[in-house]
């Protein structure tokens, strides 16, 4: 007999709502949940798909070890996580707890293992704790403590009648910040605020799905995102199109900024840029013409060229046109299974969440806000001395092909003397791997919907039980570093003070009674309503006026934000096509892109999300196809100036002239050259960590890079092996 239970799709962040049908204790089919809140029916190809990673045949259906001959054999997870136990401490009685690191990836962050990991790290006593963040965004954060933060937060989307994307594409990416539009089927809540009348500005090198859609569509050459953000401020600054007000109050800063921009005329960005002059114009007057809106990113930028000042102009935009919520204003969601707390109308200032704490024996990084940077990971562990990093906990990431830096970073995945990656099939990392942890899938565990609703517009929360069981040994990353704290005799205290009984081993639904303490709705409340539910206070909730006493303002022009503007200023550019500091030496430049059918390098070993294309196509415009002499379907040679990458030539109109569009962490390494159109081609290898990195975070340029393309001659084309394995 078939039963149908309520949940919500954990295969990315965007918590769309799912009904689940079980027989015999199996899921036997998955589908949008018609009755879902937020989501309502709606489930992209990767929701669909969820069941076939339960199924999978690469599947890891439990633990593995290294053994003699360097195969993997199984191993218990109790006797895996004995045996990691022990040479950990081994590893830190020796060399000292800070020769032990670990990583949370993207699925680690989302899981319910997160909050576990810092506090593991903190309790043996080494700082190398790194995440995606500064891999692909830390300029939001730099943005914010650069700038200061309004309390009571940017307008939300559902009041806004003008909004500004650079770089975003939501309805593919399922993800924007505050202010934008809710993870779940995006495109729709686009298009039914365009209908009540919002305008769209969408600056991007493609004509992406978003672009299509705008009102105003910029395409800029890549990478000169700072250069047309600085033309549309001056405008805004020259034409007196700022709100007088918010800025006599809340701003400062605004003669310093308006001097940095002065030469950024509009014929200035055209030549640089290649946006026509008249548009920069276009775009400043129509962003500042409306009332209520936002300005935002998304990771393409942040991972361009000088990012920290894409992000702050950003910001910028917002602080000078007023884009923040008043006294007054109603609290649209003042969450659920977080903490109540109270919306003011003020300021915090500017700070820095960077500069103190531990730092790198590399480039003079240090900890950035509660980790360390990327960029430094691969030098740590190869480079002999104190504190050379010897034993990595990878949770739920693939750094083998999501760091920047390829060679280097698998070079030094191979170098530790531990690695332990937690995941759910042998990804490129765990091949590498001493233990690979086999975990649950998310049907096979509980979980809430906390960490996406803040970007709601309506209080909605929902929490969903293990709907399975399987038939095998694997674990949830919480109980993996439960089980080592146990073992190792170490306490596992969150950042708030509180500290996880390591003596009694609690049940998942009990750990996340732990984890959800002090959220405004109860939990227990939220799981009598299994397929979500908003959750109004008992009273409207509205914006407070500012404190007594609280005359902090927003810095529109930080120190370090008005010397990159100069530098940027300075530069040399190509006004016939080529680009700039780089000379004439790169022909073209490679922008990232995120696909619908994967989420970072998850789901590229599935069948259904491969039947579109199952390698990372190069997307080129026909013209430049045509210039070079490539027929789509071609492998092509990219080379930047640090290495090159093999890959399949597309051809794409939406892409600019002069530009390359692929995704990020897809693909092996070198070694799967060969299997590029099976396996897909790693952005990575085109990247180095020693230039072209920002100072305070250390994200190198890992878009808009410089390349050289050119078809393959029959003789360098790698050997394929159509029966290889994909992991």
């Amino acid at each position: 007999m078939v039963e149908t239970r309520k949940s919500f799709c954990r295969f990315c962040h965007a918590v769309c709502g799912i009904e689940v049908d079980l027989e015999d204790g199996r899921a036997v089919a998955v589908r949008g949940d018609p009755d879902h809140p937020i989501s309502r029916g709606y489930l992209c190809v990767k929701g669909r798909a969820l069941l076939d990673q339960h199924d999978h045949p690469e599947r890891l259906r439990g633990s593995v070890k290294r053994g003699a001959s360097g195969a993997h054999v199984p191993v218990g997870s109790e006797q895996a996580l004995d045996e990691i136990a022990a040479r950990i401490e081994a590893i830190a009685r020796e060399r000292g707890p800070t020769a032990v690191a670990a990583y949370s990836g993207t699925h680690g962050l989302f899981g319910n293992g997160k909050p576990l990991v810092p506090a593991w790290l903190n309790a043996l006593g080494s700082h190398w704790y790194f995440t995606p963040n500064t891999i692909d965004q830390p300029s939001q954060q730099i943005g914010w403590a650069r700038l200061g933060t309004w309390n009571a937060g940017v307008h939300r989307f559902a009041d806004a009648d003008t909004m500004l994307f650079v770089g975003n594409n939501p309805g593919v990416s399922a993800f924007s910040r505050e202010g934008g539009p809710p993870y779940a089927d995006g495109f729709r809540h686009l298009r039914d605020a365009k209908r009540r009348g919002m305008r769209i500005i969408a600056i991007d090198p493609r004509r992406t799905e978003l672009a299509r859609i705008a009102d105003l569509h910029l395409q800029p050459k890549p990478g000169e995102d700072p250069t047309l953000l600085a033309g549309i401020v001056r405008v805004v600054l020259e034409e007196d199109r700022h709100d007088r007000d918010f800025v006599a109050r809340h701003v400062r800063g605004v003669d310093e900024l308006r001097a940095a921009v002065a030469d950024f005329t509009p014929e200035y960005v055209a030549r640089r840029a290649g946006v026509p002059a008249e548009e920069v114009v276009r775009a400043a007057r129509l962003w500042a013409s409306g009332r209520r809106g936002a300005a935002m990113t998304c990771t393409g930028v942040n991972m361009a060229p000088r990012p920290d000042v894409t992000q702050h102009l950003v910001l910028a935009l917002n602080a000078l046109c007023g884009r923040f919520n008043r006294a007054g204003d109603p609290v649209r969601n003042p969450g659920v299974l977080t903490p109540s707390r109270e919306r003011f109308a003020d300021a915090e200032p500017p700070r820095d969440l960077w500069g103190d704490g531990p730092r790198s024996r590399f480039r003079g990084l240090g900890r950035f806000v509660t980790e360390m940077p990327i960029n430094v990971f691969a030098d740590e562990v190869l480079t002999p001395g104190d504190g050379q990093i010897r034993a990595l906990v990878c949770v739920g990431g693939n750094p083998a092909v999501a760091f920047p830096d390829q060679r280097k970073v698998l070079a030094a995945l191979a170098a530790l003397e531990l690695l332990v990656v937690l995941d759910v099939k042998m990804t490129e990392t765990a091949r590498l791997a001493h233990y690979a942890i086999g975990c649950k899938l998310s049907l096979e565990k509980p979980g809430t919907s906390r960490t996406a609703e803040l970007q709601l517009d309506v209080p909605f929360a929902q929490h969903t039980p293990a709907l399975v069981a399987p038939a095998f040994d694997v674990i949830e990353e919480w109980e993996f570093f439960w089980g080592l704290a146990r073992r190792m005799g170490l306490a596992l205290r969150l950042d708030d003070g509180r500290a996880l009984d390591v003596d009694r081993k609690p049940t998942s639904e009990e750990y996340l009674d732990f984890l959800h303490a002090g959220s405004r709705v109860p939990l227990d409340e939220v799981r009598r309503h299994p397929g979500g539910h908003v959750f109004p206070p008992d009273e409207p909730i509205s914006v407070r006026p500012a404190r007594a006493g609280r005359d902090a303002r927003l810095d529109v022009a930080p120190r370090a934000v008005i010397e990159q503007l100069r530098e940027i200023r300075d530069e040399r550019f190509g006004e016939g096509g080529g680009y700039g500091a780089d000379g004439e030496r790169f022909t073209h430049r490679l922008v990232s892109r995120r696909t619908m059918e994967l989420y970072n390098s998850t789901g590229d070993h599935l069948a259904r999300l491969r039947r579109r294309r199952a390698y990372n196509a190069a997307f080129l415009h026909p013209a430049d196809l045509a210039a070079l002499r490539i027929a789509p379907g071609d492998l092509v040679r990219i080379e930047s100036e640090h290495d090159f990458i093999v890959a399949v030539a597309e051809s794409s109109g939406d892409v600019r002239p002069g530009t390359i569009s692929m995704a990020h962490a897809r693909g092996g390494g070198a070694d799967r050259d060969g299997d590029v159109r099976s396996f897909g081609s790693n952005t990575g290898r085109l990247i180095s960590c020693e230039r072209d990195y920002e100072p305070v975070s250390g994200i190198p340029r890992q878009s808009a890079i410089p390349v050289n393309l050119r078809a393959l001659r029959a003789d360098e084309i790698p050997a394929f092996d159509e029966a290889a394995p994909l992991t």
